[in-house]
């Protein structure tokens, strides 16, 4: 199976546009585990047991784990969702962006080293850095458009030339991924759920590719406009998938033992709301 395909069968088995992003920061674990970067791979694992029939997808940022010198405890974790909830895709968080021959070694550590399903990446050096990772024909990669940060308007809401109409860089991004670069299929792009507006604007220049909105929860997106702005679907049929993300929302929904419990019920409480949505989109 493509990661195309992965996502839709998680999105119908799991009825979720949810993605849980995977961001362990040890200050911040329960009592029996803070400050311990060696217990990353228990509350990790513990978080993805208790949510995974509630998600589309899961999203490891590499360098919450790579900071702790984790990078082992990563490859356990992607290694337990294989064997616990293989209907998830797993989608590696890492933003690479470099030339082409770099890339080709970010892309076997991606795919091959840490087994994701698909990657994010930054397409601002041109397609030659973005090409390497497409020639893992059932892998997918979700290029930064318009990210849900404040700094994002710096370059992404430029325009290309002074000539009235030009587009946005983000449209720019968004075109080339609907369309040349797109040589497999293999393309989606990386939305901000802060900006409601612009993920409407991106949908309708990338009206079937996958778009990945991190900013829910902890970020301060609107789950309800998320939805309605990149959501499309034919009778409740999706046509142009959404990955919602949220994540210290839930990681964190609480502090105490019972972390991987409530970390459960916000899932369900966000999962259920963006189905909502989905309905009234």
């Amino acid at each position: 199976m493509t990661f195309l395909d992965l996502l839709r069968a998680a999105e119908r088995q799991n009825d979720s546009l949810l993605c849980v992003g995977l961001d362990p920061e040890p200050t911040k674990f329960p009592a029996s585990m803070r400050d311990d970067a060696a217990k990353i791979y228990d509350f990790c694992a513990a978080i993805v047991d208790a949510t995974a029939d509630l998600v589309i997808a899961f999203k490891p940022q590499i360098a919450y784990f790579a900071a702790h010198r984790a990078e082992d405890q990563l490859e356990r974790l992607v290694a337990h969702m294989r064997r616990n909830a293989p209907q998830v895709p797993v989608i590696l968080d890492a933003k690479r962006g470099d030339i082409g021959s770099t890339a080709q070694q970010y892309a076997k550590e991606a795919f091959e080293r840490y087994g994701a399903d698909a990657v994010t990446l930054s397409p601002f050096m041109g397609f030659d850095s973005v090409q390497p990772y497409l020639q893992y024909h059932d892998k997918g990669a979700f290029l930064l458009c318009r990210t849900s940060n404040p700094g994002g308007d710096d370059f992404q809401s430029q325009r290309l030339s002074s000539v009235a109409g030009a587009p946005l860089l983000y449209e720019h991004v968004a075109r080339l991924a609907q369309g040349p670069w797109n040589l497999n299929g293999q393309l989606g792009l990386v939305v901000g759920a802060t900006y409601p507006a612009e993920i409407e604007r991106v949908r309708a220049l990338a009206p079937t590719l996958p778009l990945l909105i991190p900013g829910v929860g902890a970020q301060g997106g609107d789950a309800v406009a998320t939805v309605k702005a990149g959501w499309r679907g034919v009778k409740g049929e999706t046509v142009a998938p959404i990955i919602v993300n949220s994540s210290r929302a839930i990681l964190y929904a609480s502090s105490g033992e019972d972390f991987a419990q409530s970390a459960r019920r916000q899932a369900r409480e966000t999962r259920d709301l963006l189905q909502l949505a989905k309905l009234q989109a």
